[in-house]
């Protein structure tokens, strides 16, 4: 059964993509089978997976033009399998915003056989975010230690619960995670204190530092965790996957 997982947040520039990227790949490396969905019509994620947008059908040939959803997998050096993003999901956004279907992902992927799906969502809480929020099991929350990123977090928490109380979705939060940390600065510090008083049961213990090798990883269409191993920021995500595993499976 594939077990689908969304990273979403509202907000961009909080790590989502390097989660979803630097998870898919640590899963996989755990010789779990993984499939990354990148439904970011920036289609950074499939940057990082070393696939070319123009040259790759997504979603969007899957719905529009009846492509195969095999047709839409590839391969990646990470030992995880993409199905690419790009502009052409501002189309299927528009589409599923004015003609909505819901659990078309999760439909679509009912016939593959993946221990893990991981979605990476757009910036923004549109159509796209919302069917994958309702095609998954649970969602992972990447927050940057700033002030603004609390104030976005009880929007996306109360589109998860609204969901679930109209009967949509079983989605539950899996967790939150503190991305982009340095502790020297005082803001951080003391958004991570408001986050462990207001969120003790979900807030992974893991914290992702800012990390150059993370941030250059992409540029080579690797992840983190398979760009430079030793880096700080590949073991923190290591280490996340690890309490990931024992959240969601009770390894």
């Amino acid at each position: 059964m594939n077990k689908i997982i969304a990273i979403a947040n509202q907000k961009g520039g909080v790590g989502k993509t390097t989660t979803a990227v630097n998870l898919a790949a640590s899963l996989a490396a755990t010789k779990r089978r993984v499939l990354l969905i990148d439904l970011d019509p920036q289609g950074n994620a499939t940057t990082a997976a070393g696939i070319k947008n123009k040259e790759s059908f997504s979603l969007y040939h899957h719905y529009f033009e009846e492509k195969e959803i095999n047709q839409c997998i590839y391969k990646t050096n990470d030992n995880y399998d993409v199905i690419p993003g790009g502009e052409d999901l501002v189309a299927l956004e528009a589409h599923i915003r004015t003609e909505p279907k819901k659990g078309f992902i999760e439909e679509s992927l009912s016939g593959l056989k993946y221990d893990f799906v991981i979605i990476d969502t757009p910036p923004a809480l549109n159509s796209l975010t919302v069917e994958a929020l309702i095609s998954s099991v649970g969602t992972l929350v990447p927050l940057q230690c700033e002030y603004y990123s609390l104030e976005g977090i009880s929007s996306l928490l109360n589109t998860i619960t609204s969901l679930g109380n109209r009967g949509l979705s079983s989605n539950k939060v899996v967790g939150i995670i503190r991305t982009m940390v340095d502790m020297r600065n005082n803001l951080a510090k003391s958004v991570s204190d408001d986050l462990e008083k207001h969120f003790p049961d979900l807030l992974f213990n893991t914290l992702i530092p800012r990390n150059v090798k993370l941030a250059e990883a992409p540029s080579h269409g690797l992840s983190g965790t398979k760009y430079m191993p030793e880096s700080l920021g590949a073991k923190a995500y290591i280490a996340l996957t690890g309490e990931f595993l024992r959240r969601i499976e009770g390894a």
